[in-house]
């Protein structure tokens, strides 16, 4: 191992594309499925940023932008479990939004309580915001979405679904993926998402103790076979993984993290060949002096390992530097659990030793005569 690192030192600038290469597929990796996490966290933006515990909605229903409309009746059978203290109704679904200056764009309409403890109120919406909304035909948006929507600010006026509607209030960080989020009352939602009297996308539920949540779900799941019922997690991760395998995005960020890690498999590979191809004559020297071929092959692996291992060390800071920047600037969201880090540092290991085994082919011939020549 000493020798390898020494090797890997006085040769660095042999060694040093190599280096570079695993830290870009570390880097590439990360960042794409980082993206990937980010971009479709936005999806279950709703269920994550609210206090209710417990969703229930139409049968089979697949993500939380596609609700369909059931029962407000349905609130009973939520309220009526053990542990569930208390049921609010909620609306969500798509709308078309009529620009001001012509044009039309698709936009998600969320209608919830407006009370300070609302179960489905996000955190962006202030008191002060939740205040103006109980204005009829007040709604919210946010403020990455003004031109999107056509619109420069507060106090402006559009259409939706053919009901005029006015901005009394922007929020700030509160991205959309499919359309912009529109936030109002449930009253103006209703009108706006065409829903029936009696009727509403969702029934969200509180635990007096948050643990019970599974044991609810579980009880209504076996009494009705009419609705559709999940914990606060589980539906947030159903909605992400709708939009991760069903769309083609998902595939796309997916080949390009897999093409990443196959450019920096090939450089890797050919960095490493061709160093040991260079280093054929001391390698010739050290099998004269009677250096048998497996620690010589161990040599090579343990150089395999360290070129990993920096690499990846040069990768995480460009990795979490990237994410603050995309962050700070307000462009993309950029998700890095720790179990993402380890994966992709894993992933790149894995590379990199591979890389390293097909190397060895160069010292299949190796000879002391070769000394000689």
């Amino acid at each position: 191992m000493n020798f390898a690192l020494i090797t890997l030192w006085f040769e660095r600038q042999r060694y040093l594309p190599g280096v570079l290469a695993v830290a870009f597929s570390a880097l590439l990796i990360a960042l794409q499925c980082g993206l990937l996490l980010g971009l479709f966290s936005i999806t279950s933006l709703p269920i994550d940023q609210n206090t209710a515990k417990l969703w229930m909605g139409s049968l089979g229903v697949l993500s939380v932008d596609l609700g369909e409309p059931i029962p407000e009746y349905f609130s009973s059978r939520l309220a009526s479990q053990p542990g569930v203290v208390r049921t609010e109704e909620y609306l969500q679904g798509f709308a078309y939004w009529s620009k001001p200056l012509g044009g039309k764009e698709l936009c998600m309409v969320v209608g919830s309580s407006l009370d300070d403890h609302s179960l489905g109120g996000i955190a962006a919406l202030t008191p002060e915001l939740r205040d103006q909304l109980s204005e009829p035909d007040a709604i919210v948006v946010d403020v990455s979405d003004l031109d999107r929507l056509g619109i420069k600010g507060v106090g402006d006026r559009a259409d939706i679904s053919g009901y005029q509607s006015r901005v009394v209030g922007l929020t700030h960080g509160v991205k959309s993926l499919a359309g912009p989020y529109v936030f109002c009352s449930r009253s103006t939602a209703s009108r706006r998402l065409r829903v029936q009297p009696g009727q509403v996308t969702y029934i969200l539920g509180e635990c007096e103790n948050p643990s019970d949540a599974p044991e609810v779900v579980e009880s209504v799941r076996n009494r009705y076979s009419t609705v559709s019922i999940y914990a606060k997690d589980d539906f947030s991760y159903r909605s992400r993984m709708h939009w991760l395998t069903k769309t083609k995005a998902g595939v796309a960020l997916g080949c390009a993290a897999f093409l990443g890690l196959l450019v920096g498999a090939v450089v890797t590979y050919q960095t490493l060949s061709a160093a040991t191809r260079a280093s054929l004559r001391e390698y010739a020297v050290l099998r004269a002096l009677g250096i048998p071929r497996w620690r010589m092959t161990r040599m090579v692996l343990w150089q395999s390992f360290w070129v990993g291992i920096v690499g990846i060390g040069l990768a995480l800071p460009a990795i979490h530097g990237i994410a603050w920047a995309t962050d700070a600037f307000n462009l993309v969201r950029i998700e890095l659990p720790w179990l993402l880090q380890v994966g992709a540092a894993v992933v790149t290991m894995v590379m990199a030793m591979l890389s390293g085994a097909l190397s060895l082919r160069a010292l299949q011939g190796i000879d002391p005569a070769v000394l000689l020549r």
